[in-house]
This record gives structure tokens, sequence and C-alpha cells, in this order.
């Protein structure tokens, strides 16, 4: 007999394994990734009627699934159909007590996917300047800080201006000419 063909194939036995620590996420327990609790998951009615405590039915589009988060909790995720909110998911955290069929709503919410439009990441103020900012901003103050700068000099050359002498000077002659009479 051949003794490679009474050993059993413990290479399939492993492929299996493979493929199912591939398919758990990163990052996440073990106990996560399980089934969701059936009550839970067929409470599709019960996650749509708390979101739309929260919004308009209309901005509530196609229930897309129900994840297990853990013993007794899912979360329902539903399609966004609210204007400038293309991509983006409402969902509700369902849980229940050990052998009570009562759902409590945990937790509501609009999350992005994978499709959504964000906004660009934040950058500190002193990196998005630019330095076409700065130099605007410079030739902004620069006439400014010139009117400024020659607003008192202005004012003392005006009075040494020889019009504004002539102007002093008859109007000491006017008061002079009044006590002489």
């Amino acid at each position: 007999m051949n003794a490679e063909a009474e050993q059993p194939d413990t290479t399939a036995a492993e492929n299996v394994g493979a493929k199912a620590e591939a398919k758990r996420r990163t990052g996440v327990p073990v106990w996560r990734t399980g089934k969701p609790d059936a009550f839970l998951a067929a409470a599709v009615g019960e996650a749509r009627t708390a979101i739309e405590g929260i919004t308009a039915a209309s901005d509530i589009g196609a229930h897309l699934a129900a994840k297990s988060e853990g013993d007794r909790l899912v979360t329902h995720v539903f399609e966004s159909k609210m204007a400038g909110y293309h991509g983006w998911q409402w969902y509700a955290v369902l849980t229940r007590n050990s052998r009570s069929k009562v759902v409590t709503v945990s937790e509501l919410g609009l999350l992005p996917s994978e499709d959504s439009i964000l906004s660009p990441e934040w950058v500190p103020w002193a990196e998005r300047v630019r330095p076409e900012d700065a130099r605007a901003a410079e030739e902004e103050e620069s006439p400014a800080a010139e009117a400024f700068a020659s607003g008192p000099d202005a004012s003392q050359a005006e009075a040494d201006t020889p019009g504004s002498e002539g102007q002093d000077e008859g109007s000491e002659d006017d008061d002079t000419a009044g006590e002489a009479d």
C-alpha cells in the first residue's frame, strides 16, 4: 500500500483555516465577526423607524446590511438619500437583553462610506498661507502704513507751509488791530 495515500490531507484543512483568517478584518476581535443575532437582524423596521426619528423618511434609502458587532448587538445600515450626502450611510445599532424579545436602540447616525465625498484633510493655518497670499497682504499693508506714518508729518508740514503762516499772521494782525482802536 501507498503510505502517502493513507495520510490525511492536511493542506486542505490548512487552506480552509487560511481563508477564514483572511476573511477576518484586521484589528477586530474574533467574537465580533460572528453571525448576527437572528432576532435583531430581522428588526429592520425598528431600525428604520428609529432613524426616522432624526431625519425625514425620504432621506432613508434601501437597507444595505445587518452587521454583528457582538453578542446581541447588531448594526443596521441604510443608504442615505439626503442632498449633499451621496455615498453616506445611515446606521442604527440595536441590542437586546438575553432571552428578551424587546429591541433597544443604542445609537443612530450618519457615516461616510468608501464612495462618499469628503472634505480634504485639515491643514494648519500656518501651512495654508501661500507665499503669494503673504505678498498680497504686505502690499495692502504698505500703503496704509505709509499713510499712517506720513499722517503726523503731513499735519506738521501743513503748519509750516507759507500760506498757513500768512493766515496765522493775518489773524494776529486782526487781533492787534482791534486792540489799537
